[in-house]
C-alpha cells in the first residue's frame, strides 16, 4: 500500500462533507438565490423561502455528521439520496452533471463505511 492511500478516504468523505456544509450555510445566510431551483409546485407556494431554510439546516447538520465520521454509512447514503432528488427536480444541466458526480461519491463512502479518522471508528469496541 501506497503510504498516501490511507488519506484518500478521509480526504474523499472530508471534501464532500465541506461541500455541503458550504451549501448549508449559503441556504440559510441567504435563501433566495437557492429559490430558483425549487420545482415548481413549491415556487409558488407561499412557504418557499422555508423550504430553502429547511434545506440548508438539513445539509448543515448532515455534513457536519459525515465531517466528523458519525453515522458515516447512514448519512452519506441519505446525501446520495438527497442529491438524486435534486438532479431529478431540476433534469439534464451542468448542475445535474455535477451533481451526479457527488451523488455517486456519497454512494461510494456509503459502500466503504468509516474510514480511520471516523468518529464512528472510535465507538466500536
Amino acid at each position: 500500500m501506497n503510504q498516501y492511500q490511507r488519506y484518500a478516504q478521509p480526504l474523499t468523505r472530508l471534501a464532500i462533507a465541506l461541500v455541503f456544509l458550504w451549501f448549508g450555510i449559503n441556504q440559510i445566510i441567504v435563501p433566495e438565490n437557492f429559490i430558483g431551483y425549487l420545482p415548481e409546485f413549491i415556487l409558488a407556494a407561499s412557504y418557499a423561502k422555508n423550504i430553502v431554510l429547511l434545506n440548508g439546516i438539513t445539509e448543515l447538520i448532515l455534513g457536519t455528521l459525515l465531517a466528523i465520521g458519525l453515522y458515516t454509512r447512514a448519512v452519506s447514503a441519505i446525501l446520495g439520496i438527497h442529491l438524486l432528488t435534486i438532479i431529478i427536480s431540476i433534469g439534464y444541466n451542468d448542475i445535474a452533471v455535477r451533481d451526479v458526480g457527488l451523488m455517486l461519491v456519497a454512494f461510494a463512502i456509503a459502500l466503504h463505511g468509516p474510514d480511520q479518522w471516523c468518529w464512528d471508528r472510535r465507538n466500536i469496541k
